[in-house]
């Protein structure tokens, strides 16, 4: 039987492209549960609509996103994910993790598949990730059941603080977390 992942979007609009072209590649291995934050369920931007991307990721998994706490909620007790994905993981959802929060779709959906002991997967995307959110990154890189997508600075020279993702590594960085394991380099 296919291993069964959620993919939360979290509203780092600029890289949903690659979030979504990696999830294409997900597709084709696992049986997907397309999760949305509020923001990435309502928020129209320059990088695309809502509706568009809403749609796209529909046809990818098969079946609509989840985007309510109560959709998300009986993913823990049911065991319903063997892996959580977010990507992209913005400094948000980062703080909220970090801090136990659980108040949007994806932050109740890590909450509820944590308490089962398994895996999430995140996918960096912050413009602040070494500012304010370096804290919240730390105390996540130490804590169990979460692994990250390798990652690095996107722009050094203009954004010196942001972190992003190498969301082309996100498949291998997923079968290295259901085996538990940090893909490494974790920095490139």
């Amino acid at each position: 039987m296919r291993p069964t992942v959620g993919f939360a979007l979290c509203g780092s609009f600029c890289t949903f492209r690659k979030a979504i072209d990696a999830l294409r590649a997900l597709t084709a291995q696992y049986t997907v549960v397309p999760i949305f934050s509020d923001a990435a369920w309502e928020t129209d931007t320059r990088f695309g609509a809502s509706a568009d991307f809403r749609a796209e990721v529909t046809a990818l998994c098969g079946t609509e996103p989840l985007h309510t706490l109560a959709q998300v909620e009986p993913l823990g007790p049911k065991r319903l994910l063997d892996l959580l994905i977010v990507a992209p993981c913005t400094g948000n959802t980062l703080g909220k993790l970090a801090n136990g929060i659980a108040d949007s779709p994806v932050s109740f959906a890590c909450k509820a598949h944590l308490r089962n002991g398994r895996p999430v997967l995140l996918a960096v995307s912050t413009n602040d990730g070494l500012s304010g959110s370096a804290a919240n990154l730390g105390a996540l890189l130490a804590r169990r059941h979460f692994y990250f997508v390798p990652f690095g600075q996107d722009s050094p020279t203009d954004k010196p603080a942001s972190l992003v993702a190498h969301f082309s590594l996100l498949p291998e960085a997923a079968e290295a977390a259901l085996r538990g394991e940090q893909l490494q380099p974790l920095l490139v």
